[in-house]
């Protein structure tokens, strides 16, 4: 049977990256299951959740290489819809993906020493965000 949480995040938007690891892990360990999957996805079509080494600079280097993909400053078809500016937040989303898949073991995330799981929040303002943590397993 899965065991569903809900974690909530408060973001400045524009990128804003926030590493919520810790809360994924007493999330699988309050869940009594010592073996299986933890699906962790983002409700909303411009946020992501993705795994990064959590750094100053690495978190600077994501952000301009997302920044020359989709840039905030460029003109969009979605703003003619919408008469809203924040095209460039759906399109980083749909590039990064609403969710990840992290077995773990023993109770234990499986991530790798530097690896960390992050909520980016691509919208042009801040919001608050809920992420979804369903684990599967025995």
């Amino acid at each position: 049977m899965a065991k569903t949480e809900r974690i909530s995040v408060k973001s400045e938007g524009l990128g804003d990256i926030i590493d919520i690891t810790d809360r994924v892990q007493e999330i699988v360990e309050k869940s009594g299951k010592k073996e299986g999957s933890a699906v962790v996805f983002v409700n909303g079509s411009t946020a992501s959740v993705s795994t990064i080494e959590y750094e100053p600079n690495l978190v600077k280097d994501v952000k301009r290489v997302l920044e020359k993909l989709a840039p905030y400053g460029a003109e969009y078809e979605h703003h003619r819809t919408w008469g809203d500016d924040n095209g460039a937040a759906h399109v980083r989303a749909t590039l990064m993906g609403p969710g990840i898949t992290v077995p773990f073991q023993d109770s234990k995330l499986l991530l790798g020493t530097w690896q960390q799981i992050v909520v980016l929040d691509f919208d042009t303002r801040p919001r608050s965000r809920e992420v979804v943590v369903q684990v599967l397993g025995d």
